[in-house]
C-alpha cells in the first residue's frame, strides 16, 4: 500500500522547466502547432535532471511534455457522472449524460473529454449538501469498486494513462458520507474535537483510508478546516469545533491518518466557511472579518493540513471582505495565489468546491472555468456542462485569455499528485468494516462523549429505558437499543426510564420535557433548551458513538470528551478533568 510522505511537496525544478518551455509557446511534443504564446516563467530554470527520475514531479513533468492541449485541459476536469457503471447504464442515466457531457456513460465521458478525474456522488441522512448533488452512483462497496475499476480501465487509455486516474468523493463521515453501506462508520468531526486526542483520529481516519483505497477511492473531499465561530448548519458537525488550534490538531490527524494508506486529503473550505452562517449551496456567503481576525481564527487548521502534507486544499464560495471583496475566494487570485499559496505556502492542488452551485453559476461554466483557473485553482469540480467547460478552456488557451504557463502548471500539480499516489497493490474489500477498524472508530466515539448537565459519575439509568428521538430516527434508536441491551440494561417500548434523542436540524419543539436523559447527535446548542436533569451529547448518530452512549448509560464507562462548542448556561462538561 503506497504511503503518501508526511513533508509537504514543493514543485521542483522540473515542473519549473516544463512550465518554461510549453509555456513559451515553443513547439515541443504534443504540443498544437499555431498555439499562442504566453508570459513564461522570468527566471532561468533548474534543469530537469535536478530531481530523480522517478520523482512524481518529474515524471509529471515528462509526461506534460508530450500531452496535446486537448489533455491538458481534460487533465484539470472532475465532473460527476450519471450510472453506476462504467460502460452499462440505466436509460435515464444516459439521458442524464447527455444532458450534462453530450454521451451516455461515465466511460464515454473519460474518453470524449479526457479527463484527469471523476467525483462519485450521492445522498446520506440529513445531508446539507443535497442542493447539488444532482444524482447518486454509490450503493454498496462492491458495487463502488467495480465501478471505480471501470472507470480506470477508461482512462488508462488515454494519453495521461500512465499516471492513475483520480477518483474522489466526500466521505466526510458524519452527515456528508456517501458510502454509509458496509464501511467502518466514523463519528462526525465534532465527535473527533469533543474527544480532542489527534493520535485516536489519526487512527481512525487510517482505517477508513484503507477502506477507500479498497473501493478504488484514492481523493478524499475531507476533513473539513473550517472552524465552527457561528451556528452554521450547513457546516455544524462537519468542523472539528470552534476553538482553531485544538481544531488545527484534529486536521493534521485526519490528513496523516487518510494519506498513510494512500489515499488524498483534501483540506476544506478555505479561507473558512464556519465564520458565516449562510450556505454557499444557496447564495454567496460573506465573511466580513478582518484580515487579522481570519489569519488567528480561521487560517490555523488549513495551515496545519499543509504542514501534515495535504495534498489538495478545496477553495469554498466565499466573499472574504476583509481581501477581496466582492469576489467568491474561488474567483480570487488575491485569496488563492497571494494567501493560500503565497501566505500560507500551500504547492500543491487547489480544487474548486463544487461548480454547479449558485455563486460559480454567475457565468457560463466555460468561463466560470477559466476564472477558476486563473484564480489559482488547478482542479475544476462537478462543472454543469463538461462540454461547455471543456470547450470554453480549450478556447481561452488558445486565444490567448488562458495563459499556457497557468494550464500547464495546473495539469502538472494535478498529475504530481497521482504520481504521489501510484504505486502498491489496492486493498481487498475484505479490508472494510474488520474488527480493528472498528475499534478504531470506537475508540474515537467513545473518548467524544460528553456530559454538560449532571454528575459525572452517576450517568448510568436504572429500570427499564424507553429510548425516544424526534422524527425520522428510527434506525439510531434501534442502534442504541441494540447497544444498551448488550450492556445490560432493558429497554422497553414506554413507561420506562426515557432516553431521548436529537439530531441534525432539530430545535427545542424536538425536545421532551419528561425525558431524563437528553442526548445531541449533532451540534448540542438544543441542549441550551432541554431541561433533562441529564444532558449528554455524542455529537454523532454512527453505531459507534451508540455503543459508546449505551455504556455510558449503563455505567460501563466514564465519558471523556469537551464540548467543541460553547452552548449557552452549560459547561463544556461537568467531569472534572
Amino acid at each position: 500500500m503506497v504511503r503518501v510522505s508526511p513533508t509537504p511537496r514543493r514543485v521542483t525544478a522540473a515542473l519549473v522547466a516544463v512550465i518554461a518551455l510549453l509555456g513559451s509557446g515553443c513547439s515541443g511534443p504534443g504540443q498544437r502547432p499555431g498555439s499562442p504564446p504566453s508570459s513564461a516563467p522570468a527566471t532561468d530554470p533548474a534543469p530537469p535532471s535536478s530531481a530523480p527520475p522517478d520523482d512524481p514531479a518529474t515524471r509529471a513533468a515528462a509526461l506534460i511534455a508530450e500531452l496535446a492541449d486537448e489533455d491538458l485541459v481534460g487533465q484539470v476536469l472532475m465532473p460527476y457522472a450519471y450510472g453506476d457503471r462504467a460502460t452499462e447504464v440505466s436509460v435515464g442515466s444516459a439521458a442524464g449524460n447527455q444532458a450534462l457531457a453530450g454521451v451516455d456513460t461515465p466511460a464515454e465521458m473519460i474518453e470524449k473529454y479526457r479527463l484527469g478525474g471523476l467525483i462519485l456522488v450521492g445522498f446520506s441522512a440529513d445531508d446539507p449538501t443535497q442542493s447539488n448533488q444532482a444524482t447518486t452512483n454509490v450503493d454498496n462497496p462492491k458495487q463502488v469498486r467495480e465501478l471505480t475499476t471501470g472507470l480506470r480501465t477508461a482512462a488508462g487509455k488515454l494519453p495521461a494513462g500512465a499516471a492513475p486516474f483520480l477518483i474522489g468523493t466526500d466521505q466526510e463521515y458524519g452527515v456528508v458520507t456517501r458510502i454509509t453501506d458496509g464501511v467502518t462508520m466514523l463519528p462526525s468531526a465534532l465527535a473527533a474535537g469533543a474527544a480532542g486526542d489527534p493520535a485516536l483520529t489519526e487512527a481512525a481516519w487510517r482505517a477508513a483510508g484503507a477502506e477507500l483505497a479498497a473501493m478504488g477511492i484514492n481523493l478524499d473531499f475531507a476533513p473539513v478546516a473550517d472552524v465552527l465561530v457561528t451556528r452554521s448548519t450547513v457546516i455544524g458537525s462537519r468542523s472539528f469545533g470552534a476553538d482553531p488550534q485544538r481544531a488545527a490538531e484534529q486536521v493534521g490527524g485526519a490528513v496523516r491518518g487518510l494519506q498513510a494508506v494512500g489515499v488524498a486529503a483534501t483540506v476544506k473550505h478555505f479561507p473558512g466557511h464556519g465564520h458565516s452562517a449562510d450556505d454557499s449551496h444557496k447564495d454567496l456567503p460573506v465573511l466580513g472579518q478582518p484580515r487579522k481576525k481570519l489569519e488567528t481564527e480561521a487560517w490555523p487548521p488549513f495551515t496545519a493540513g499543509i504542514e501534515a502534507g495535504a495534498l489538495a486544499v478545496m477553495s469554498a464560495h466565499l466573499d472574504v471582505q476583509s481581501v477581496d471583496p466582492g469576489v467568491a475566494a474561488t474567483f480570487s487570485y488575491k485569496l488563492l495565489t497571494e494567501v493560500l499559496r503565497g501566505q500560507l505556502g500551500f504547492q500543491g492542488v487547489v480544487i474548486t468546491d463544487g461548480m454547479n452551485m449558485p455563486p460559480a453559476r454567475r457565468w457560463s461554466p466555460g468561463e466560470a472555468a477559466v476564472r477558476a483557473l486563473k484564480a489559482g485553482n488547478d482542479l475544476i469540480l462537478m462543472p454543469p456542462n463538461v462540454g461547455q467547460a471543456y470547450d470554453g478552456l480549450l478556447a481561452a488557451l488558445r486565444d490567448g485569455s488562458l495563459p499556457r504557463a497557468r494550464l500547464v502548471e495546473a495539469a502538472t500539480r494535478v498529475l504530481t499528485m497521482k504520481f504521489t499516489l501510484a504505486g502498491g497493490e489496492q486493498p481487498e474489500l475484505s479490508t472494510l468494516n474488520t474488527p480493528a477498524h472498528r475499534k478504531a472508530a470506537g475508540a474515537l466515539a467513545a473518548a467524544a462523549v460528553t456530559v454538560l448537565r449532571g454528575r459525572c459519575d452517576s450517568t448510568g439509568v436504572r429500570g427499564p429505558v424507553t429510548v425516544t428521538s424526534s422524527g425520522g430516527r428510527a434506525h439510531t434508536r434501534a442502534a442504541l437499543t441494540e447497544a444498551l441491551t448488550a450492556a445490560g440494561v432493558k429497554v422497553v417500548p414506554s413507561g420506562g426510564t426515557v432516553v431521548h434523542l436529537v439530531g441534525y436540524g432539530d430545535g427545542a419543539a424536538d425536545l421532551r420535557d419528561d425525558a431524563a436523559v437528553t442526548v445531541a447527535m449533532d451540534t448540542p446548542y438544543v441542549l441550551a433548551r432541554a431541561t433533562s436533569p441529564s444532558l449528554l451529547a455524542t455529537y454523532s448518530s454512527s453505531r459507534a458513538s451508540m455503543a459508546a452512549l449505551a455504556d455510558v448509560l449503563a455505567g460501563k464507562a466514564r465519558p471523556q470528551g469537551r464540548s467543541p462548542v460553547k452552548v449557552t448556561g452549560l459547561p463544556a462538561t461537568t467531569c472534572a478533568d
